[in-house]
């Protein structure tokens, strides 16, 4: 089947986009995985597919796959990029889109500098609805590492993180300890791991290890959830600078209660199309 497509980026966190309201398409597990591959497909962190409504009550359906073809409930770079798409393609008339992910609704606004803020819903931190297996919630958490505790902050932005602060975050140890958060048997549906080395009130350092990709460039979730964890402990002011290693984004959240917001840019890199040869 021939897949005609849009190479974006934010923040260095690259994506397929497809556009299923056009032309319905058929998207498995099997073809995300496909068309993410680095060497035998376009390559990307995550595939997006956006899809009419399912129910009226937003414009749009967006699916999200991670480069390992699991379907995850947000995306905040992606998101940026979603809205650049639609609107830019005209599949959106106006600069305020409402969209809906498998598991929570969200609203984009391209700004008049062109940049994108993204409404990436209300924090949770109840373990239950993370999914976290806690007793109870607590400000923090102690993990066992093979040997090693680390204390993690943990909550959801749309998908599990756990959020923890380091002093350097150029010596961080991401990509080991990372993918041991993030298959922590607390995890039920795994996790994100941050790490987060906070320069001031109002700007951090940060490093995400995303469950089903590894280390990317920049997470648009993984930055609000530092950032609410990072409130929550008092550490932080209600609008932060996040630095990622693809580049700056900002996000503001006025506390337990209320919906974060994360702003940032996103562009498109080229379009193309692929053919993909699936087994039946």
């Amino acid at each position: 089947m021939r897949y005609e497509f849009t190479k974006m980026q934010s923040l260095g966190n690259d994506f397929i986009v497809l556009d299923g309201v056009s032309t319905p398409l058929r998207i498995t597990t099997d073809i995300a995985k496909r068309l993410a591959d680095r060497h035998f497909g376009v390559g990307c962190d995550q595939v997006l597919l956006v899809q009419p409504p399912a129910d009226g009550a937003e414009e749009f359906t967006f699916r999200i796959f991670n480069h390992d073809g699991g379907e995850v409930g947000q995306c905040g770079n992606g998101a940026r990029c979603l809205a650049r798409f639609l609107y830019d393609g005209e599949l959106a008339k106006n600069k305020v889109i409402r969209v809906r992910t498998c598991q929570s609704a969200m609203t984009l606004h391209i700004n008049p500098d062109d940049s994108v803020t993204v409404q990436m819903g209300v924090p949770e931190f109840d373990p239950e609805k993370i999914p976290f297996l806690a007793r109870r919630a607590e400000p923090t958490y102690t993990l066992d590492l093979d040997g090693v505790e680390s204390v993690v902050s943990v909550l959801a932005v749309g998908n599990p993180h756990a959020v923890q602060q380091v002093r350097d975050i150029e010596a961080a140890p991401v990509g080991a300890r990372g993918r041991l958060i993030e298959n922590h048997p607390r995890f039920p549906a795994r996790v994100n791991a941050g790490f987060m080395q906070i320069v001031s009130t109002d700007h951090i350092l940060l490093r995400v290890y995303e469950r089903g990709v590894g280390e990317t460039l920049g997470c648009g979730s993984g930055a609000c959830a530092a950032v609410a964890a990072g409130i929550t402990l008092g550490a932080l002011d209600n609008r932060v600078k996040v630095s990622l290693p693809g580049g700056d984004a900002e996000v503001t959240w006025r506390g337990r209660g209320h919906p974060i917001f994360l702003q940032g840019s996103a562009h498109t890199v080229f379009r193309g199309a692929i053919e993909l040869e699936l087994e039946p």
